[in-house]
């Protein structure tokens, strides 16, 4: 796994430092360059590798460390911070609870003056969620896992199929539905996604499911016609979450591949 192979790399980058008898700039420099290697190889941006290493130096100048200090240990927490801050994507979910605590004890005016928070689904309205990405990325067994997992909690949901690019994505849709007992839709003979969405969405709002969940065909950035079916199946369903799903592994492609389809439609997550 790419994951474990960094982990030892850093992890032996520390140990070989902590093995130095005196820590100074020079083992410091040694550290980061192997530490940097490994973020390199395993395909991190080098823009991130950078400003980690920048940000390490500014925060460890061993020279000017007062006398007493554990030098390696304040390199190592140095070193942890940063990579968390790699990772961080600012979302607090610990002040969010508390924000929603504070929401439902507030007043009727902190009620009126509340803003959705992203990905945030409310009960007492139909909610559509669309979900897109790129071909094999696993959408169609989120779409079911995301249902089921709502379901679990009290929604109504239901998922609509609006993949006809995919020979058997219908088929799939409809036997992963069936076994979580969620309703579903879907067409053999209509070629239109944008058609089907708006039927299976009308469908199902009629029937009172207050969560739809939308599948529909994987695409790559390269492939303008594709984009421009997603757009007009956005269009058609107007949801009100747009959820991309993609492959971990695929490395910094990740990056153009979620910024083209954020350029599309509006993702949030």
């Amino acid at each position: 796994m790419v994951l474990n192979e960094l982990g030892n790399k850093i992890t032996a980058a520390l140990q070989a430092m902590s093995n130095q008898m005196v820590i100074d700039e020079k083992v410091l420099d040694a550290c980061l360059k192997e530490i940097c290697a490994a973020l390199l190889q395993a395909d991190v941006n080098v823009r991130l590798v950078a400003g980690l290493r920048s940000n390490i130096k500014k925060r460890v100048n061993v020279e000017e460390l007062a006398a007493g200090l554990n030098k390696r240990k304040i390199i190592e927490k140095s070193v942890f911070d940063e990579l968390c801050s790699i990772l961080d994507s600012g979302y607090d979910a610990a002040k969010d609870s508390k924000d929603a605590a504070k929401d439902s004890k507030g007043s009727k005016d902190s009620k009126a003056d509340k803003q959705p928070r992203v990905g945030e689904l409310k009960k007492g309205k139909t909610t559509v969620v669309m979900f897109v990405g790129l071909q094999g990325s696993g959408k169609t067994t989120t779409c079911t896992k995301y249902a089921y997992y709502h379901k679990k909690k009290g929604w109504k949901p239901a998922l609509v199929c609006a993949d006809t690019f995919r020979a058997g994505a219908f088929d799939q849709l409809k036997q992963n539905a069936t076994k979580a007992s969620i309703p579903f839709y879907g067409s053999y003979t209509e070629t239109d996604p944008a058609l089907i969405a708006a039927a299976g969405v009308e469908l199902f709002k009629k029937d009172g499911r207050d969560l739809i969940i939308v599948d529909t065909s994987g695409r790559h950035k390269q492939e303008a016609a594709l984009f421009e079916e997603m757009r007009q199946v956005a269009d058609a369903v107007s949801p009100d979450l747009v959820i991309f799903v993609m492959d971990g592994s695929i490395g910094q492609a990740a990056f153009d591949q979620a910024q083209a389809f954020k350029e599309s439609v509006e993702v949030r997550k």
